[in-house]
């Protein structure tokens, strides 16, 4: 009995668990349907948006009371991951308020307590969208007019706050003037006097606010043709032009105009009181940034008319751009198709606003928001979906960059530099070179011919250099890069009588014939040590080094991977031949006269030299900075090596702060840090100041192409590695930028520090 007993017991458990998983897969399955109708909303349909919105609607209120927590969470995870869309979904809020005013509470309940926990903790891209949605559901009648105008005071509240960096108060009545679009004319027509009164007090603070970083930020030097208006000046203009428009514009879908006979007999809801959290010492805030502009009006020769600059369509559809961009950035192929398939596209010029957009990020100081090489696909992504009119306007575009190319700042040169290179690559190195001629009888460190030097340069890394040479007319042949190969100064002409040529041969003989690291060794230690005449307990050999090391990159000079399999089966050896600085600078001295005319073989050398530790960062800079180095300045890959080095040096440091516990090897590790920036900024300032007091005393220009050079590189290191070098920025100031060092250089500096102050 007892036996038969448990085995019902046990169908009946095992029916009742059947029934819980259907029950869990019919929940499972309802859920991913609402979220399918509620994240495609909007799409392409046979249906009208209202009808989609209105059926939507019905649905979701039907389901409130089995999913609303689900549904809830998809709807606010909507505003921030689909803002293309907001209007449609302040809609779809507004029709559920409407039936249901419990339901539209608990949304607002629910965005008003993400948007608290961005603000906490430092989302503030999301924080934006989650404001921007706010003020578009005052237009949906979901929220009181009011209460929305009084977050926007307590936002705008925070330029009264004492002792705070200008970039958080820049950063609150950004958000405000981001969203006005959307809700300014409700806003007026409501609450007038209250409006006026936020709009004077955004004002008063704008005139005020100090822009000395504007400069480190510019992409030209100059404002010809195009002003380089600071973010907030720009927009403030933008918002300004539209309030003497009446605050009307002409790209904002607003579907909810469809539903004001429903939407206008809902109850509202009032916000809380939102309060933006204080600031405290680990607060970092957006940076600031200058808004770029190539076209114009006049640019675009036919078809609809360019925006301008301060009319808030720009604004509008520039943002809607860049969202698209960030939106789909990891899909080339989707990203293109999405930004071609752009809303009101008919009433714009979309080629020449798109490729406008993508040039300003590609060049947005400190760095750009998407990876370089993600700008070359997606441009080549463009032109074979467009190819009858994309690639006509990048060529234009490509023309005039290059027309004030002269003014531009050294860090953009070299990413457009980059980019071009990559897209020529994607085109046979097809090219209306012969346009461009004239720079081949300039001085070849001014910008023109430097950046077609450089582009070669560039295009030998993606191809090989008899192509190159084949497609560039002969009138550019000084600017053609030569040929890379290895110089072997022991088989040179005259090498007999060098010292160390014959331990060379054997030495090369032997590792030919696979010799042990050991034996390889045995035969550098007959070799003098030219350094014992000076000094009576030398810390390096460099004969044995330059033997050494020339002889092995010789032999493995025939691809990277021969180089790389010769430093790793010698690693001991180069270990113990460089393990004083001064060794590790020599090393790479040798390095530089064999790889010379190959500047891949030497920026990809380094990198694994570090890798595999045999020489550190701080040997690096200051070979970098070294008198033989110096003639090397001007040209790009120098500089490719010096940030490469440092954010080696800031992983290493970042591993070492995360293996270790003791607090003083923390220490340690954060001086190796400081001490690498310690070394490239003081080699900075003694170069440029040697520099300038020579031209002052020669009674000459001080401005030559090589200071522009090496000033905006020394601009370069700040802004690129900001994160890094403001956790050092006291030490930077009571130590190197003193007032009694050059104005040009410290000026530098001061535009660095106001990044953050």
């Amino acid at each position: 009995m007892s036996r038969r007993r448990r085995d019902s017991s046990d169908e009946e458990d095992v029916g009742h668990s059947a029934r819980k998983r259907r029950r869990g897969s019919e929940n499972i399955d309802i859920e991913e349907r609402l979220e399918s109708l509620i994240t495609r909303v909007g799409e392409k349909s046979t249906s009208s948006l209202e009808s989609n919105l209105e059926g939507l609607a019905s649905v979701l209120e039907a389901d409130l009371g089995n999913y609303k927590t689900k549904i809830m969470r998809i709807l606010c995870s909507c505003v921030v991951k689909l803002p293309e869309k907001m209007a449609v979904y302040t809609t779809l809020i507004g029709l559920l308020n409407a039936k249901n005013y419990n339901c539209g509470g608990e949304f607002v309940e629910m965005l008003v307590r993400n948007l608290k926990e961005a603000l906490k903790t430092g989302e503030y891209e999301n924080a934006k969208l989650q404001v921007r949605f706010l003020a578009d559901c005052v237009n949906c009648h979901v929220i009181v007019a009011g209460s929305l105008l009084a977050l926007f005071d307590n936002f705008i509240e925070v330029t009264l706050e004492d002792n705070i960096p200008q970039v958080r108060s820049d950063w609150y009545v950004y958000v405000v003037l981001s969203a006005l679009p959307w809700v300014a004319r409700e806003l007026h027509e409501k609450k007038e006097t209250e409006f006026n009164k936020l709009l004077s007090t955004i004002d008063n603070y704008i005139s005020k606010r100090q822009k000395i970083h504007v400069p480190a930020l510019r992409v030209w030097v100059s404002d010809f043709p195009h002003p380089q208006e600071e973010y907030l000046d720009c927009l403030w203009a933008q918002i300004k032009n539209m309030k003497s428009n009446k605050w009307s514009e002409k790209q904002i879908m607003r579907p909810y105009l469809a539903f004001d006979g429903v939407l206008c007999e809902a109850l509202q809801h009032t916000l809380p009181q939102i309060i933006p959290p204080s600031h405290n010492e680990e607060s970092t805030y957006p940076l600031p940034k200058v808004i770029f502009r190539m076209f114009d009006y006049t640019d675009v020769p036919e078809g609809p008319v360019l925006p301008g600059s301060h009319s808030i369509e720009r604004y509008l559809i520039e943002e809607q751009i860049d969202r698209i961009i960030s939106t789909y950035y990891a899909e080339r192929k989707d990203c293109a198709a999405a930004l071609l398939s752009f809303p009101s596209k008919n009433k714009i010029p979309l080629n020449y606003m798109i490729v406008e957009v993508m040039f300003s990020q590609l060049f947005r100081l400190p760095v750009p928001p998407s990876l370089e090489i993600f700008y070359g696909s997606l441009l080549i992504e463009l032109c074979k979906l467009q190819p009858g009119s994309m690639p006509q306007v990048l060529a234009q575009a490509t023309e005039m960059l290059y027309e004030r190319i002269d003014t531009m700042n050294v860090t953009c040169i070299e990413r457009f530099a980059n980019w071009f290179a990559y897209h020529l690559s994607n085109f046979q190195f097809r090219w209306s070179w012969d346009d461009w001629s004239t720079c081949c009888q300039m001085d070849p460190e001014l910008p023109k011919p430097k950046f077609v030097k450089e582009v070669l340069l560039k295009c030998l890394r993606l191809s090989y250099h008899q192509r190159i040479a084949e497609n560039v007319p002969e009138s550019f042949e000084a600017l053609i890069p030569e040929k890379p190969h290895p110089q072997f100064k022991y088989e040179k002409e005259g090498a007999g009588s060098m010292p160390g040529t014959m331990v060379a041969h054997q030495l090369m003989a032997a590792i030919k014939s696979k010799c042990t690291p050991e034996e390889a060794m045995v035969l550098l230690k007959d070799l003098p040590n030219p350094l014992s005449e000076e000094e009576s307990d030398p810390t390096y050999h460099p004969l044995r080094i330059d033997v050494f090391v020339s002889v092995l990159l010789y032999l493995g000079s025939k691809s990277f991977s021969h180089s790389f399999a010769a430093i790793a089966k010698f690693h001991h050896i180069l270990k113990l031949l460089a393990d004083t600085e001064e060794g590790q600078i020599w090393l790479l001295r040798t390095m530089f006269e064999i790889w010379s005319s190959h500047q891949q073989m030497m920026v990809v050398l380094v990198d694994k030299l570090l890798k595999t530790q045999i020489v550190e960062p701080s040997a690096v800079a200051n070979w970098l900075f070294s008198s033989e180095m110096q003639p090397e300045f001007t040209k790009f890959y120098v500089w490719e090596i010096m940030h490469a080095t440092i954010k080696k040096m800031s992983k290493q440091v970042d591993k070492l702060q995360q293996d270790v516990e003791d607090s003083k090897d923390k220490l340690d590790a954060a001086k190796r840090k400081k001490r690498l920036f310690l070394i490239i900024f003081y080699r900075f300032i003694m170069i440029l100041t040697d520099h300038l007091a020579k031209c002052e005393g020669n009674g000459i220009d001080y401005n030559t192409p090589w200071y522009k050079w090496v000033i905006e590189r020394l601009q370069q290191i700040f802004l690129l590695h900001h994160e890094l070098v403001f956790r050092y920025i006291s030490t930077l100031e009571s130590l190197l930028f003193t007032s009694d060092i050059d104005f040009h250089i410290l000026e530098v500096f001061q535009q660095f520090c106001a990044l953050r102050s």
